[in-house]
């Protein structure tokens, strides 16, 4: 559990500086994000490309917003952890399932669902 709190305080971290660099370390490198597009459809995003668009998004601290976070629960079942979260990146502020694996060792998001509550 304390692994999983310290790959949610990291997210939030990186979610407040919008860095991806910092979120790239918590993602295996074949996951992806899961979610809800404007027009209704469901949209699948390799994480390369969801790191480049973090890229382009000004972060919630240039713009002086304060930081609204939480973690919503935690799971473990051995080498499955599941994280669910909460953020604020305005104008919205999102609910995340982070889908997690203990690989060799260490703890990786392998699928990221997403959902903004406007």
């Amino acid at each position: 559990m304390a692994a999983l709190r310290s790959i949610a305080q990291t997210y939030f971290d990186a979610a407040y500086e919008m860095d991806a660099e910092k979120f790239a370390p918590l993602f295996h490198p074949s996951s992806s994000v899961t979610k809800i597009d404007e027009d209704g459809n469901v949209s699948v995003t390799p994480i390369a490309t969801w790191l480049a668009a973090v890229r382009n998004i000004q972060a919630p601290k240039l713009r002086g917003c304060e930081r609204n976070e939480q973690i919503l629960s935690t799971d473990v079942e051995r080498n499955l952890g599941v994280l669910k979260v909460k953020l604020q990146v305005p104008p919205h502020v999102f609910t995340d399932v982070l889908s997690c694996l203990k690989i060799q060792g260490t703890w990786k998001t392998v699928q990221k669902v997403m959902i903004a509550n406007v």
